[in-house]
C-alpha cells in the first residue's frame, strides 16, 4: 500500500521517500551475486520491490512509467533520518497496534516540529496509536486512510485524534483535495471508520445469506455488480482483489473493538471463509481465491469459480434470473434497483435481504460513525465505487414502503428513521429547482448539501446552473460570469443529432449573449462516441442520404467549435472515445481530468473517424514537424495510433499521444473539472482570445501517393503475417488514404475541407461493407470488438 501511495504522490508531482524493513535473509538471486546482508541493494530490497511492483501493477499505479523517478527508496534502519526533510510522514505498515507504535517511536526522534504525521490504518484507533507521544506530535497527528488502489479510488478518510489541531485537519484536507484529487470525508475515530464499517457489514452479511439462499459465487457477482450500481468486480471479485486476509483483519478488529455493535456477530466469518484462509486461498495475491485463472496450453486463462460447499474449482456458470434480465433494460440506477428488490425470484429475495439489512445498519451508525447521511453516502461512493450511497439507495427503493415491508418481516426500525417518518419526511434527499438538500436527523429538517468553493455541480449541489435550453440528450446551461455550458446526458453520452443540434445552439448563444462556452458534463464518462445504434439503423434502412448528412453536420459542428470567434473549452474525463474525442480535439482548449482515456477507436467497428478526428490529428503532427523533416515516420506512428484503436491510460499519456496539447490543462480532482474548465474559458476571454486562424486552413501538408504506398506495403505484410484480418486491411487502407491526402502524386498542401471530404467518403464506403455491419452489431450486443 505504501508504494501505491508513493506512486500517486509522484503522479501529482510530489517527490517522496519510500522506506521499508531491512531483509532478514538473502534471496537465492542475491546469493548468486555474492551479496551479503550489508549490501545496500539487499538492505533496500523490500522498498525497491514494492516500487517495482507498483511500476508493473495493473491497473497502472503511475500515470507514466518515468514518474517512478519521483520515489526514492531506502530502509527504516539506515534512512529513517530522511523523515527530517518531510512535511508529511505517512505510516502504512502492518495493521498491528504495537508495530505501528514501535515505528512511530523511532520517527519521533527525527521528525521536524510542525511536520504532519498520519497513519493509513483501515480501522485501528487513531487515539490509541499515538497515546503517550509528545503533545506537539499529537497536535499534528491524524488518520489519513487511502483506499486501494490510491490512484483510482477517490476517497480519503481524514480522522482527527483528540488533540489534532483544526488547522492541521484543514491543511491535510485541502492538500488532498487540490493536489491529490481526493474526495475527503471527515470520519470519527470509531472502529474501521465509515466506508469499511458499512462495506464490511454488507460483505459479511452477503457471506451468510449466500449459503442460506443456496446461491453460488457466480450468481452473487452477477447480482452485486453493475446491475446494483456497484463496480464490475462485484462482491467476490473485489474480495479477490483486496485479499481475504485483509477482510479477516478488518472483521477481527470490529469483533474486538465494537462490543456494543448490535450486529457484531455478523462480523464472525463463516466456516468456509476460515477454511479458505487456512488453505491460503486469499485471492489475486496467492493466485486463487473465489476465482482462479489457470493458464491453458493455448495461453488463454480460463476463469474458474470456487464451489463454496466443496472448496473445489469448477467452470463458471451462465447465470440467468428473470428479475435481473428485466432490470438490465432499465438504464437509470434508481428505478433499476427498485425493480430488482421487488422481484419475486431468488435474485429479488437475495437483493432485498442484502440491501434492507445494509440500509438498517447504516441508519443505526448515525451518529456513531458520522453525524449525517451525506458522509456515509460519499464514503461508500468514493471508497467502494457504489453509484448510490446507502441513503440514496434507500430513496431509490422507497423509504416509506420499504419500512412497511421491514416491519411486516419483523425488523426493528432505527429510532432516527422512525422520527424522520413521524416528522413527515419521506426521502433522505429532496431536489427543488435542481438544488439538493439532505435530511438532517439532528434538527429533523432538510438542510443544504455543503459544497466546497471551486466545485461546480450541474446537479446535486446547493445551487445548480439554470437551464437555457433542454432536449432529450443534451442541455444548454448558464454557468454564470458570462460562460455557457453544453451538457451531454444521453445514454453513455453517445453523440447523435440531438447533441450536435445543442452544440449548434450553444455556439449561437455564445455569439449573442456569452463570453465563453464549456462543453462538459458530469456523467460516468465524457462520451463513449457516436450513437452507433442510430447509425446502424440508418444503414440497414439504406438511408444513405441521411447518413451522409449526419456526418456532414458533425463535421460542420467540429469546425464551428474550432473556429468560434469566442473561446470554447472542452472538459473531457474518463472515456472520451470516437466522436467524443473528436469534440475534444476540435475545441481550442481542453481542460482534462487526470483520468482521461482518449482515443479514436472507430476502426474497432470497421469504420474510420469522420468528425474531423483524422484531420485534426494530422494537422497536429504536421505542424509539429520542423521544416525539412521527413514526415513519413510521424504519419506511420499516427496511423498505428488510430488503426490499433490506441486509448490513453491517463491525461498525461493523452498529451504524449497528441490527443491533448501542451497548452491544455489537467485537473487532478474530477469534482473540480467543470469549475476549472470555466475558469480557463474566462481567462481566454479576458485575455482577448482570437482563434489561431480566422477560418478553416488551406495549408495542410500531406505526403501523397508515395507515403500511401509505404503504408499499404505495411498493411499487406501485416495481413500476410496473420496479424490482421482481410477486413482489418480494408479499413486500414481507407485510413491510410485519408492520412496521406488521397492519391496525390506527391507531397502537397490541401484544405481542411478536402481532408474532411476524404474522411466522409471513406466512412460512407465502409458503412456499405457487410463485415463492418457485423462489427457494429456485435459491439452493440456485447460491448466488445469483433475480429472478422
Amino acid at each position: 500500500m505504501g508504494s501505491r501511495i508513493a506512486a500517486h504522490l509522484a503522479n501529482c508531482g510530489i517527490p517522496s521517500y519510500l522506506l521499508d524493513l531491512v531483509p532478514a535473509e538473502l534471496t537465492p538471486e542475491e546469493k548468486k551475486k555474492n551479496l551479503d546482508l550489508g549490501s545496500p541493494l539487499v538492505r533496500n530490497r523490500i522498498a525497491r520491490t514494492g516500487l517495482e511492483s507498483a511500476r508493473k501493477s495493473k491497473p497502472a499505479a503511475f500515470f507514466l512509467e518515468e514518474m517512478a523517478a519521483g520515489v526514492s527508496v531506502g530502509n527504516c534502519d539506515d534512512h529513517l533520518s530522511w523523515v527530517a526533510d518531510a512535511d508529511w510522514i505517512i505510516e502504512a505498515v502492518a495493521e498491528d497496534l504495537e508495530i505501528k507504535r514501535g515505528l512511530l517511536e523511532r520517527v519521533v526522534k527525527f521528525r521536524k516540529p510542525g511536520a504532519v504525521v498520519s497513519t493509513n490504518t483501515s480501522g485501528l484507533s487513531i487515539e490509541r496509536v499515538a497515546a503517550g507521544f509528545p503533545e506537539e506530535f499529537r497536535r499534528h497527528w491524524l488518520g489519513a486512510h487511502f483506499f486501494n488502489p490510491p490512484r483510482y479510488l477517490h476517497l480519503l478518510e481524514v480522522i482527527p485524534g483528540p488533540d489534532t489541531l483544526p488547522e492541521v485537519v484543514e491543511a491535510v484536507s485541502n492538500f488532498a483535495d487540490l493536489r491529490l484529487g481526493k474526495g475527503v470525508v471527515l470520519a470519527k475515530d470509531t472502529p474501521n471508520f465509515i466506508a469499511n464499517r458499512i462495506g464490511t457489514f454488507c460483505i459479511c452479511h452477503i457471506l451468510r445469506v449466500i449459503q442460506e439462499e443456496g446461491l453460488g459465487v457466480d450468481e452473487v457477482d452477477q447480482l452485486t455488480g453493475p446491475a446494483l450500481g456497484w463496480p464490475r468486480s462485484a462482491t467476490f471479485g473485489m474480495l479477490d482483489l483486496v485479499g481475504l486476509d485483509i477482510l479477516a483483519s478488518v472483521t477481527r478488529n470490529l469483533l474486538a473493538n465494537a462490543p456494543s455493535d448490535e450486529a457484531r456477530e455478523t462480523f464472525r466469518l463463516p466456516a468456509f471463509v476460515e477454511k479458505m484462509l487456512d488453505r491460503g486461498l486469499l485471492g489475486a495475491k496467492t493466485g486463487s481465491g473465489f476465482y482462479k485463472r489457470p493458464k491453458q496450453p493455448s495461453g488463454d486463462a480460463e476463469i474458474l469459480t470456487l464451489d463454496l460447499e466443496t472448496l473445489e474449482y469448477r467452470p463458471r456458470k451462465k447465470v440467468q434470473f428473470a428479475s435481473l434480465d428485466m432490470a438490465r433494460n432499465i438504464e437509470d440506477a434508481a428505478p433499476r434497483i427498485r425493480a430488482l428488490v421487488q422481484g419475486d425470484d431468488p435474485a429479488g429475495r437475495f437483493l432485498w435481504r442484502t440491501l434492507s439489512q445494509t440500509l438498517l445498519y447504516a441508519a443505526r451508525r448515525i451518529p456513531e460513525i458520522a453525524d449525517r447521511s451525506v458522509e456515509i453516502d460519499r464514503a461508500m461512493k468514493w471508497g467502494f465505487g457504489w453509484e448510490l450511497g446507502p441513503f440514496e439507495l434507500w430513496d431509490a427503493v422507497g423509504l416509506e414502503e420499504s419500512v412497511r415491508r421491514m416491519e411486516k418481516e419483523g425488523q426493528s426500525i432505527p429510532e432516527n428513521i422512525a422520527r424522520m417518518l413521524q416528522s413527515g419526511a419521506r426521502q433522505f434527499y429532496s431536489v427543488s429547482n435542481g438544488a439538493t438538500k439532505f435530511f438532517d436527523f439532528r434538527p429533523l429538517a432538510y438542510e443544504p448539501i455543503d459544497q466546497l468553493p471551486g466545485v461546480l455541480l450541474l446537479r446535486g449541489g446547493q445551487t445548480v446552473p439554470p437551464v437555457i435550453r433542454k432536449s432529450a440528450d443534451a442541455s444548454l446551461r448558464d454557468l454564470g460570469d458570462g460562460v455557457a455550458c453544453v451538457e451531454f446526458h444521453s445514454k453513455m453520452n453517445a453523440i447523435g443529432p440531438d447533441i450536435i443540434a445543442m452544440m449548434g445552439a450553444g455556439l449561437q448563444e455564445l455569439a449573442k449573449n456569452f463570453d465563453a462556452l464549456v462543453i462538459g458534463n458530469q456523467g460516468a464518462n465524457f462520451s463513449a462516441g457516436a450513437n452507433l445504434l442510430l447509425l446502424l439503423m440508418e444503414i440497414q434502412a439504406e438511408n444513405w442520404e441521411e447518413v451522409d448528412q449526419m456526418v456532414r453536420r458533425f463535421q460542420q459542428m467540429t469546425l464551428a467549435v474550432k473556429y468560434s470567434p469566442k473561446p470554447v473549452v472542452a472538459a473531457p474525463f474518463r472515456m472520451t472515445l470516437g466522436g467524443g474525442c473528436e469534440v475534444a480535439l476540435a475545441a481550442p482548449r481542453a481542460q482534462a481530468s487526470a483520468e482521461t482515456y482518449m482515443g479514436l477507436v472507430e476502426t474497432g467497428v470497421g469504420l474510420v473517424p469522420a468528425g474531423g478526428g483524422v484531420k485534426e490529428m494530422l494537422l497536429r503532427v504536421m505542424d509539429a514537424l520542423p521544416a525539412g523533416t521527413e514526415a513519413l515516420p510521424a504519419i506511420r506512428e499516427l496511423f498505428r495510433t488510430i488503426s490499433y484503436t490506441k486509448v490513453s491510460g491517463c491525461a498525461e499519456e493523452a498529451r504524449r499521444m497528441g490527443f491533448l496539447r501542451s497548452s491544455d490543462g489537467v485537473t487532478m480532482n474530477p469534482d473540480r473539472l467543470l469549475a476549472d474548465a470555466k475558469q480557463a474559458a474566462l481567462e481566454m476571454a479576458r485575455s482577448g482570445y482570437r482563434p489561431s486562424h480566422p477560418g478553416p486552413r488551406s495549408d495542410v501538408r500531406v505526403i501523397g501517393e508515395g507515403g500511401l504506398a509505404e503504408l499499404k506495403i505495411g498493411i499487406h505484410m501485416a495481413r500476410r503475417g496473420g496479424f490482421i484480418t482481410d477486413h482489418d486491411a480494408v479499413v486500414a487502407r481507407k485510413l491510410a488514404h485519408v492520412l496521406c491526402g488521397g492519391e496525390l502524386t506527391g507531397p502537397a498542401t490541401v484544405s481542411e475541407q478536402y481532408l474532411l471530404d476524404l474522411e466522409r467518403e471513406a466512412f460512407l464506403s465502409l458503412c456499405g461493407e457487410p463485415k463492418t455491419l457485423e462489427r457494429m452489431a456485435h459491439m452493440l450486443r456485447t460491448g466488445k470488438p469483433l475480429r472478422n
